[in-house]
């Protein structure tokens, strides 16, 4: 007799193994157009250990010769080094938690170092990359525009191969202070007012090697648009290709990144004409917000961005202005 159980066995027929749901990968995320095509990385940082968030960034972000990424928050890590992979590499900087907002990398010989400027300490700074302070500079007191510290807030420094720099009060009366090489106050330029030279919120400054002769590039966030001065401080042009509010912008080669405040990067031309737009945001309402929580970002979608750096390789580092923290990676897409 066959055991009842094995009888039922063998009476039905045998089902197949029902086939494992298929695990398909989370396509990229693309910005961009034509050759200007970038694979968005929204979370290409690995942050050290006990670290959920990188902290409020309202700062820049540079790259130094072996493409190592220094980001500024507003923590007592107001420096924090990633290699381009996104590993963590230190911090340093307790001393200029909250206010630490520009920073500059210069070659000098076979060295590399780092200007910043600090809203809170209304002074620029000469530092190593490991964070060693070498000099300071504070209220330019000798340009008779100021009565009191409180009304300088430097917010970006640019340096000339000569050592001369240049630093942008953009917070605070919105004009730019040339120094020479020894950090002797030379001039003011720029100021508010209604004239082509004036400014509003010269927020970003950069040495523009392209043309025939090397020139500043501002960013004149209130006013919409980049301007070029000369190395004396003479304006020279006003750019507007359609910028809104220009923060940061920074050269590789012939190409000009442009971080807006109202939600997009902008890459420009030798011209200085447009492109393409990155990441543009699509309401209005979610431009210049410092608030927006990591739940609601959007991969594709910029929020504030206030500073983009390029790397060696052409890959776009874009950072937020935050209240939790964000730095998107966009990693040039080559056919």
């Amino acid at each position: 007799m066959i055991p009842h159980l094995l009888l039922l066995t063998l009476l039905v027929p045998a089902q197949e193994e029902a086939p494992a749901p298929e695990v398909r990968p989370v396509e990229d995320v693309l910005v961009g157009e034509g050759k200007w095509r970038f694979r968005w990385e929204e979370h290409w940082m690995k942050l050290p250990e006990g670290r959920e968030h990188l902290g409020s960034t309202h700062g820049c972000i540079v790259v130094d010769s072996k493409d190592r990424v220094y980001v500024n928050t507003d923590t007592e890590a107001a420096v924090m080094v990633f290699a381009p992979d996104g590993t963590f590499l230190r911090s340093w900087g307790k001393q200029f938690a909250g206010g630490l907002h520009g920073m500059c990398l210069v070659k000098e010989g076979k060295e590399e170092f780092l200007y910043i400027t600090h809203l809170a300490r209304h002074e620029v700074l000469k530092t190593t990359l490991e964070g060693e302070v070498l000099w300071s500079r504070g209220v330019p007191m000798e340009s008779g525009l100021y009565q009191d510290a409180g009304q300088y807030k430097p917010t970006s420094v640019a340096v000339r191969p000569d050592g001369g720099f240049y630093v942008a009060d953009g917070y605070g009366l919105s004009w730019i202070h040339q120094y020479d090489e020894e950090g002797v106050y030379q001039r003011s330029f720029g100021g508010p007012g209604e004239g082509p030279e004036n400014l509003r919120t010269p927020h970003g400054i950069w040495w523009d090697t392209r043309g025939d002769e090397p020139s500043l590039l501002v960013a004149d966030r209130e006013n919409h648009r980049l301007v070029s001065f000369g190395a004396d401080g003479t304006f020279l042009a006003a750019h507007e290709p359609g910028l809104r509010r220009p923060c940061h912008a920074q050269l590789l080669g012939e190409v000009v990144v442009v971080a807006d405040l109202a939600g997009r990067v902008t890459l420009l031309d030798g011209k200085n004409e447009l492109l393409v737009h990155l990441g543009d945001q699509p309401d209005p309402a979610k431009r210049a917000q410092f608030g927006v929580p990591p739940k609601e970002w959007t991969p594709g979608q910029y929020y504030s961005p206030h500073c983009a750096r390029m790397d060696s390789k052409g890959d776009v580092y874009v950072m937020d202005w935050n209240a939790t923290g964000r730095v998107t990676k966009l990693v040039r897409v080559r056919d």
